[in-house]
């Protein structure tokens, strides 16, 4: 159960980071009616760049325009050469930031640039942002669900194993209530070695998210750069890896002190 829980979020950190990815790579541009003059192309970035939620600000020319144009053509590029004339507009090329790379953000920017006097037309950027923020949600409410079916797998799994413990020890704990012992020092033992075990379990679980990490990672790096847009898998980060063993710990505990009642019924 802890090797599917740490192997879900090893997936989610990946998707999380490509995620992150794109949403950096969104643009929205702004096309313009007609291109402006060399000496008023620098006060129109400027007045874009202090819009709020505007992380940078890039000019293309429409002999720029073209010439990429040309580059996406690549053999057929004489087809845009035979043009009688240049029919690409100038466009400014807008990068939100980080908050505005939201829906709601974007929309509200793109309709602060629709309204200046230059702009003709402003696409781009608001369908993916939406589709992002809606995979983004969809794997949080997945991985909700995922986390707590597999923490009750665990506590199970533990609780069903010193339940057996307990009716081996049964007569070894009657004994110890006949002479006395307090509940605490009658269920510490239970309690300590439900935790033992749920550490154990995260330990064997990391060690099997690392092995299938190391050779399972170059083989998807190839898909997952084409898919995803990552260079490279990440294994969990070291706080994940604390947080899973000290969630075993924490669950298997759990389970132990449960194991008593089931074992009195």
């Amino acid at each position: 159960s802890l090797a599917a829980l740490g192997g879900f979020w090893l997936v989610s950190t990946n998707v999380g980071q490509a995620t992150a990815h794109w949403r950096d790579r969104v643009r929205i541009i702004v096309y313009l009616k007609r291109e402006p003059p060399a000496a008023d192309v620098h006060a129109l970035m400027e007045r874009v760049q202090a819009m709020p939620d505007v992380g940078a600000v890039r000019y293309v020319s429409k002999a720029e325009a073209l010439g990429t144009l040309k580059q996406v053509l690549g053999k057929d590029a004489s087809v845009a050469e035979q043009l009688p004339a240049n029919p690409l507009p100038a466009s400014l090329e807008v990068t939100p930031t980080a908050a505005g790379a939201t829906p709601d953000a974007a929309r509200a920017l793109i309709a602060t640039l629709a309204a200046l006097p230059e702009a003709d037309e402003v696409g781009g950027g608001i369908d993916w942002i939406e589709r992002l923020a809606r995979g983004q949600r969809l794997l949080d409410v997945i991985g909700l669900g995922v986390g707590a079916v597999l923490a009750l797998a665990a506590i199970l799994t533990v609780t069903t194993a010193t339940t057996l413990v307990l009716h081996a020890r049964r007569e070894e704990l009657e004994i110890m209530r006949l002479v006395g012992a307090p509940e605490l020092v009658v269920r510490a033992p239970l309690l300590l070695q439900g935790m033992l075990q749920g550490l154990v379990g995260a330990v064997m679980a990391i060690w099997v998210l690392i092995v299938l990490y190391t050779i399972a990672g170059p083989r998807l790096e190839p898909l997952v750069s084409q898919t995803l847009g990552l260079e490279r898998l990440t294994f969990l980060r070291p706080q994940t890896v604390v947080v899973l063993m000290f969630a075993g710990t924490m669950l298997g505990g759990f389970g132990g002190w449960l194991a008593r009642g089931r074992a009195e019924r």
